[in-house]
């Protein structure tokens, strides 16, 4: 698979590596954390570059972003049956996140709260993770599609 898309999956991963969204957890953080909060980033990135003009070069992002994800499970050390059923429930859980964050902007913050606090029940003060996302959100609606593939940004 072509390396192209390895800037906006490193933006993502960065984004993720993000030392203030974990704050609020109530233990060390751990892989499925990290991942989980990675999914929604990628969540928000989709939401904003879905048109039919990106479809084919978000597509092709997905499937690298869900390719190296499942390097990774490996390199933890899960066997070849163990990261079917992990890719399994990684995608079903994004597809969920997709889903929910479509219609993110016509959101009540109430109902924004709720949204995540599904995705990060084990997070304590998921106002300051709405408050977050809200400015990821809104610097990703600011900057075109292109400037992912091409540089590493700031989180």
């Amino acid at each position: 698979m072509s390396q192209k898309y390895l800037y906006v999956y490193n933006n993502l991963i960065n984004f993720t590596r993000n030392k203030d969204l974990y704050k609020d957890l109530n233990r060390k953080d751990n892989f499925s954390d990290r991942l989980t909060l990675f999914l929604l980033h990628f969540s928000f990135f989709l939401k904003n570059y879905k048109n039919e003009e990106n479809k084919k070069i978000l597509q092709e992002i997905y499937d690298f972003n869900f390719r190296q994800l499942e390097l990774s499970i490996r390199e933890i050390g899960y066997g070849d049956q163990s990261i079917n059923k992990k890719m399994k429930d990684y995608i079903n859980l994004f597809h969920s996140m997709v889903s929910d964050i479509h219609f993110w902007d016509s959101l009540s913050q109430t109902d924004k709260i709720e949204k995540l606090s599904i995705f990060l029940e084990d997070f304590n003060n998921i106002a300051d993770l709405l408050k977050y996302f809200e400015e990821f959100n809104l610097n990703l609606s600011k900057k075109t599609l292109n400037s992912y593939l091409k540089s590493v940004s700031n989180p």
